[in-house]
């Protein structure tokens, strides 16, 4: 048989024996199928922000995340000036008192709700909150009492959203009972809550210690918060639910998780944060030292199809080569089209897995899938190659990368070590089984 002469004959020949150009097309496809890959991806992210919208219309009808501020004294007074004209002019400032003992205790009841396929967890607490308040001290601001307008002293408590009130909050205040109304007098510490109006015209108000106690029933969903506005705050909480995260600036001292739900209690001491116990006007924000509590659903399985995508190159950069290799080791050619078509296949898992896993578990999803996938590269291989050997080979390398990968997932702290030391095996494998391979002879081979 005559060897080709034309230029496009050995242009041809080349192309079909190159293992250079083999290497090349397998590197670009890898690169091609980061398009559906990175789709993927796009598409988790799209179904995560549909959860969370499912989750927003659910708690907008409940009761959003909620934040327990306070309760905070707040009495006015007069400050003077003159103007341009000579003229003295009024102003009215308003000082802010923190209590000196702030007691919170409470139970966490969880409600589960469903939108379509989503869940939001949603909660009912009872809250039972008392203290005292030191008598207000003006002389640190050297302010005199004659300024100070006892008569429009109020007491506000900050909660986030007021859809969730379930119940009248009634405040024992020393010996004297009131009933909250909405709104605040002033916006420098809480944006939004309920108040009270007092008057402290009396003087054993204006110099006495103040005890306070009052109960709220309040729907809320996934958070629940508190902002440690006393001298000493502790907070004990109580729940059923079995999966809770603790987030905020302080972790609670004692913690107790089981399968009857969690207790959890924080201690958190003026000294722990960055202001004082009084203060005028606007001069803080504490709401940035809150702490609490979250209702988390048991799987994200979301967070899990996003940790999976991101080995999508990995596995499909080691099917590839796998296909070369069993190329070069057994004289099979498989055109670029056919790795296309397995490139396809194993991105198809990812949507698989995402599709499956917001009906059932993630572990159940993932199986199916990779059975599903495997078994259509391996009858796609057995019709192509008509080789059960080769099958049999691509199948159990496709369930190893698949367990390894599963393996890696359910590791948090370890799963970088165990995947350098897994991919070094792989390496490993690779060079001692080609290790007699010439490939600068390998076409004459």
């Amino acid at each position: 048989m005559s060897e080709p002469t034309s230029f496009f004959d050995k242009w041809n020949t080349w192309i079909r024996n190159s293992v250079t150009f083999k290497i090349v097309s397998i590197s670009i496809l890898i690169l091609l199928m980061l398009i559906p890959t990175s789709m993927i991806e796009d598409l988790i992210w799209g179904r995560k922000y549909r959860q969370q919208d499912a989750i927003e219309e659910i708690s907008g009808k409940w009761g959003n995340e909620q934040t327990i501020t306070g309760p905070i004294l707040t009495i006015p007074y007069n400050t003077y000036y003159k103007n341009d004209e000579d003229e003295i002019v009024t102003v009215k400032k308003f000082a802010h008192f923190l209590p000196q003992e702030l007691l919170i205790n409470g139970t966490v009841a969880p409600h589960v709700r469903y939108r379509g396929i989503y869940e939001a967890v949603l909660y009912a607490t009872e809250l039972n909150i008392a203290g005292n308040f030191k008598a207000p001290d003006f002389d640190t601001w050297k302010i005199r009492n004659e300024d100070v307008l006892w008569d429009e002293v109020s007491v506000s408590v900050g909660i986030t959203d007021m859809r969730g009130i379930n119940e009248e909050i009634t405040l024992h205040w020393n010996d004297d009972t009131y009933s909250f109304g909405p709104g605040v007098p002033v916006f420098d510490v809480i944006g939004a809550g309920v108040s009270v109006a007092m008057n402290f015209n009396d003087t054993t108000h204006q110099k006495g210690r103040h005890q306070f106690d009052f109960d709220i029933s309040l729907n809320g969903s996934q958070q629940l918060n508190f902002v440690p506005l006393g001298a000493e705050t502790n907070v004990n909480l109580t729940s059923e639910w079995k999966h809770p995260s603790f987030n905020g600036q302080f972790l609670p001292d004692e913690r107790n998780i089981d399968e009857n739900g969690f207790e959890a209690s924080w201690k958190v001491l003026q000294l722990n944060r960055n202001y004082p116990q009084q203060w005028i006007g606007g001069a803080f924000k504490p709401g940035n030292s809150l702490f609490g509590v979250e209702l988390m659903l048991g799987v994200n399985q979301y967070q899990k199809n996003t940790r999976t995508a991101k080995y999508a190159v990995m596995i499909i950069s080691l099917t590839f080569f796998l296909f070369f290799f069993m190329e070069i080791m057994n004289k099979k050619r498989i055109h670029p089209i056919q790795y296309l078509l397995v490139g396809f296949a194993l991105s198809i898992f990812y949507s698989l897995l995402l599709a499956i896993s917001e009906h059932g578990s993630f572990g159940l999803a993932y199986i199916v899938s990779s059975i599903a996938v495997i078994l259509l590269i391996a009858m796609y291989v057995q019709g192509v190659l008509r080789s059960k050997k080769l099958t049999g080979f691509i199948t159990g390398s496709l369930t190893l990368i698949y367990s390894f990968i599963f393996v890696i997932l359910q590791l948090q702290d370890y799963a970088l070590l165990v995947g350098s030391i897994g991919l070094f095996i792989v390496l490993a494998t690779i060079m001692y089984y080609t290790r007699n391979i010439n490939w600068y002879n390998i076409n004459k081979e």
